[in-house]
């Protein structure tokens, strides 16, 4: 069993994935060695052939599962944690914009601290997490958390981080009863991890690479509003064996 399964979701990341998968398993042999990672690309559905292009670089350690319909980052980051077999399965985003020693930082975390299921990167548990961003984008993302982390009664400092990790088990047991497969993913993963009775320890993060959001804060919060009441409803419903909580 390799140490690490990082899973990267991608859709239409043709302009950037040939050097950003390329950096990945440099930093994954360089932090991990030969055979101890498996990554991950999950397409989603993609319209450019961004599949294409990682399977033509013959990465080790790397392996690419496409479907042709966009399902949604949530049900890519599904597909890939379903498809992992690394003790610790983490995602990440395409664009790589927490870096790669955040990978390393992870694997670190969890060996120190054995109690914890999951990994939630945070970008509001340091002054540098939003450095970088303008000052309409710090206060738009801010204000974003807020409301869901609010609608959604967390006490998590940044749900919405694209970096987060599991311990193998946990991500079995999460992902196999996730059903959202867009942005509300996050807050579904984290009510499951609840349900569980996992831990959860956020660590600090910082945007290393910066791109244009595509996130719409008034509509996109009112969407998750929705989802958010539904996914609660139905996780609070849901009935698991004693044998399944920690």
């Amino acid at each position: 069993m390799p140490k690490l399964s990082l899973i990267i979701p991608m859709y239409n990341e043709s302009s950037i994935i040939r050097e950003n998968a390329d950096i990945l398993c440099r930093a994954l042999i360089k932090d991990f060695g030969p055979g101890n990672y498996e990554l991950i690309f999950v397409d989603d559905g993609s319209r450019d052939d961004c599949a294409e292009i990682v399977k033509s670089l013959e990465l080790p350690g790397t392996r690419v599962i496409r479907y042709e319909t966009n399902r949604g980052k949530g049900y890519a980051v599904r597909t890939g944690m379903l498809a992992a077999t690394g003790e610790i399965a983490m995602f990440t985003d395409a664009d790589l914009a927490y870096g790669t020693d955040v990978v390393k930082q992870v694997a670190d975390e969890f060996d120190a601290h054995p109690e914890t299921d999951l990994i939630i990167g945070s970008r509001n548990l340091s002054k540098d997490g939003y450095m970088g961003y303008s000052a309409f984008r710090k206060i738009a993302s801010k204000t974003y958390i807020r409301i869901l982390c609010t609608m959604g009664g967390f006490k998590l400092s940044d749900s919405q981080c694209g970096c987060k990790a599991f311990r193998l088990d946990a991500a079995k047991k999460i992902f196999s009863r996730c059903e959202v497969d867009r942005f509300a993913f996050d807050f579904e993963c984290i009510l499951w991890a609840g349900k569980y009775g996992m831990q959860i320890r956020e660590i600090p993060v910082k945007i290393i690479n910066h791109r244009a959001s595509t996130v719409h804060v008034f509509r996109d919060s009112v969407r998750m509003m929705g989802d958010l009441r539904r996914m609660k409803k139905r996780i609070r419903r849901a009935e698991i064996g004693p044998e399944e909580t920690r």
